[in-house]
């Protein structure tokens, strides 16, 4: 399966789920679980301990069951109880975080979408010493907020892969479409792809409602003749924008971040020209693992450093080898 890599160097690490405290649990229609999984072999004969996986998920993206399922599998191996939860309200996302303090858990995995939000109550879980690593969001300002390492793909880097294969393929128009202001790894990401092709215009959207994502897409379509490609930022977000170009009757093409087996299956179709993945099993699975490490030998995968699960190119040419994984909820 070919993959374009951008970035020279690209370590690995490991990840863990968590059960519903009190706040929604995000999880795109999957029930909750608690450390079961499917991974096979021989559950490790360490300690069993309890570790929070705690994200900004909104209701019904699938994007977060690919990260849960990675999760789930280190637990299983690592004899972790996993405790997932979610919310994409910031506040309660805090709230969720000290919750997991309050029930002394032995790690926290926590996406950090939006810093200011999380950093008083993370410096609380470390200084009750409690190892903390993030996920998916945050890469910038992970180490300041007490994490150890970080696991995901640098944005800014996508960003700018996404605007530099956009302007070769002679993109001159991009339209980026962020579904929630102010999460700091939407804004990268956009502000990557504008670094490579200024003339790309940001439009704002709410992630929450599908059906004014597709309103909000179509009329600026329609606004904006010469616009010739829109860009989702998620698999979901990307899809309803399919429904855009063709609502707004416009020539626009359409790229995406992101994937799932649909999306996938958009791109062997020849529908979405190409999507950026940032491999978020692994980002599960890592954080997990790297808090069991944490625990059994006082190990610090990272080395201080992030740990990069991408970003890597998906398009025609690979979309096909790409999609048998997704179908299995790996990518």
């Amino acid at each position: 399966m070919a993959k374009f890599s951008w970035r020279k160097a690209a370590l690995a690490a490991a990840v863990v789920p968590l059960v519903a405290l009190s706040a929604c649990s995000s999880q795109g229609g999957k029930p909750a679980d608690s450390g079961g999984g499917a991974a096979a072999g021989q559950v490790a004969s360490t300690e069993r301990i309890k570790v929070a996986l705690i994200t900004h998920a909104a209701a019904g993206d699938t994007f977060w069951d690919i990260v849960r399922k990675g999760a789930e599998e280190a637990s299983a191996k690592d004899n972790v109880e996993l405790l997932y939860t979610s919310d994409p309200e910031a506040g309660r996302q805090a709230q969720l975080v000290q919750q997991a303090i309050d029930q002394k858990v032995d790690g926290i995995a926590v996406t950090v979408a939006t810093p200011d939000a999380l950093k008083d109550v993370l410096k609380k879980a470390t200084d009750a010493g409690i190892p903390v690593v993030s996920l998916n969001a945050g890469e910038s300002v992970s180490a300041q907020l007490g994490a150890f390492t970080h696991f995901g793909s640098n944005e800014q880097l996508a960003g700018e892969a996404v605007g530099t294969r956009l302007a070769a393929e002679g993109y001159k128009r991009p339209v980026c479409v962020i579904q929630q202001q102010g999460h700091v790894g939407l804004e990268a990401r956009c502000a990557g792809v504008k670094a490579k092709v200024p003339a790309t215009e940001i439009l704002y959207v709410d992630g929450k409602d599908m059906t004014a994502v597709q309103s909000t897409a179509t009329a600026k379509l329609q606004a904006s003749k010469d616009a010739d490609v829109i860009i989702g930022l998620g698999a979901p977000i990307t899809l309803t924008l399919l429904k855009s170009v063709t609502d707004a009757g416009s020539s626009s093409k359409v790229a995406s971040f992101d994937l799932n087996a649909e999306l996938a299956q958009k791109i062997v179709d020849g529908e979405v020209v190409f999507t950026v993945d940032q491999q978020p099993w692994l980002q599960g699975y890592m954080s997990v693992d790297a808090l069991w490490q944490a625990k059994r030998g006082g190990f610090k995968i990272g080395g201080g450093q992030p740990v990069l699960t991408g970003p890597t190119i998906v398009d025609k040419a690979n979309a096909s080898d790409v999609l048998k994984f997704a179908q299995q909820g790996l990518r």
